[in-house]
C-alpha cells in the first residue's frame, strides 16, 4: 500500500485527477480504456476536473464501482451523479457501462448488465472510496453474499444486500477490483484514516477494503 498525504482536499483532488488522466492516456495509447469510479459526493471535484480534460473520451468506457437499485430520478442514484459531474463537457463522448435497468430487482437484470461489464474489462484505472465501516464498492461487512463476492472465482458483477446499504446494491466483485491495472482509493478525514489503519489488522470479510490495499495508492487529506 502506498499512502499519499495532502495538505488539503482541493490540492488532493487536482493531483488525483491529473494522475488518473495520465494513466488513462497511457492505456489509450494501447487501445480502448475503462475507467471505474465510485458514487457519492467525495469524488465530485475529481469528476469536474476530468470532464474538461483533453482525452480520447470516445474510446473510454466509464463504469461505476457499484450502484444502488434506484432509478436515475432518485438523488441516491450514482448514475445520476456521474451524468451530472463526469459525463459532460469533453467527457460527454465517453461510453457509460450501465449498472441499472428499469426492473424491480437487480437479479432480473444481472445477466444482461454482466455481459456489458465483462466486455469492458479489465479496468484500466480504478478509483474507489471507502466507508468508515471499511466497505468499498458495495462490499459491506455483513452483506448477505459477501463471501461469494470476495472469492477468486466470483462473477464480475453481483447483487448484494446489507443492513448498512439501505437499498439492494449491484457491485463489482473483488476479482474485478483486484485485476485493475491502476488502483486508487480516495479518503478524507481522521475517522477514515483510522479505519484504514484498523483494516490492516482484520480479515477481508471484516474490512473489504483490504482486497485492494496491496496494489492501491491511497490518497488522503484531512
Amino acid at each position: 500500500m502506498i499512502l499519499k498525504e495532502y495538505p488539503d482536499r482541493e490540492f488532493m483532488m487536482v493531483s488525483l485527477a491529473d494522475r488518473i488522466a495520465s494513466e488513462l492516456r497511457q492505456a489509450l495509447a494501447q487501445g480502448p480504456a475503462t475507467l471505474s469510479v465510485p458514487g457519492g459526493t467525495t469524488p465530485g471535484p475529481v469528476f469536474d476536473i476530468l470532464s474538461d480534460l483533453d482525452l480520447d473520451w470516445a474510446n473510454v468506457s466509464v463504469l461505476l464501482n457499484d450502484e444502488r437499485w434506484v432509478g436515475e430520478d432518485s438523488p441516491r442514484s450514482n448514475t445520476r451523479l456521474l451524468r451530472e459531474r463526469l459525463l459532460r463537457k469533453r467527457a460527454a463522448s465517453a461510453r457509460l457501462v450501465p449498472l441499472h435497468a428499469p426492473v424491480p430487482s437487480p437479479e432480473e437484470a444481472l445477466e444482461a448488465l454482466s455481459a456489458q461489464v465483462e466486455a469492458a474489462l479489465p479496468i484500466s484505472v480504478l478509483l474507489l472510496g471507502m466507508g468508515a465501516d471499511m466497505h468499498t464498492a458495495s462490499l459491506f461487512p455483513g452483506a448477505d453474499r459477501l463471501e461469494e463476492a470476495l472469492a477468486p472465482e466470483a462473477p464480475a458483477l453481483m447483487a448484494l444486500r446489507a443492513e448498512a446499504a439501505g437499498e439492494p446494491r449491484i457491485t463489482l466483485t473483488a476479482r474485478v477490483l483486484r485485476d485493475a491495472m491502476h488502483c486508487h482509493v480516495l479518503i478524507t478525514g481522521e475517522e477514515k484514516r483510522a479505519a484504514l489503519e484498523r483494516a490492516e489488522t482484520l480479515t477481508d470479510a471484516e474490512a473489504p477494503i483490504r482486497i485492494v490495499l496491496k496494489n492501491a495508492t491511497i490518497h488522503w487529506a484531512p
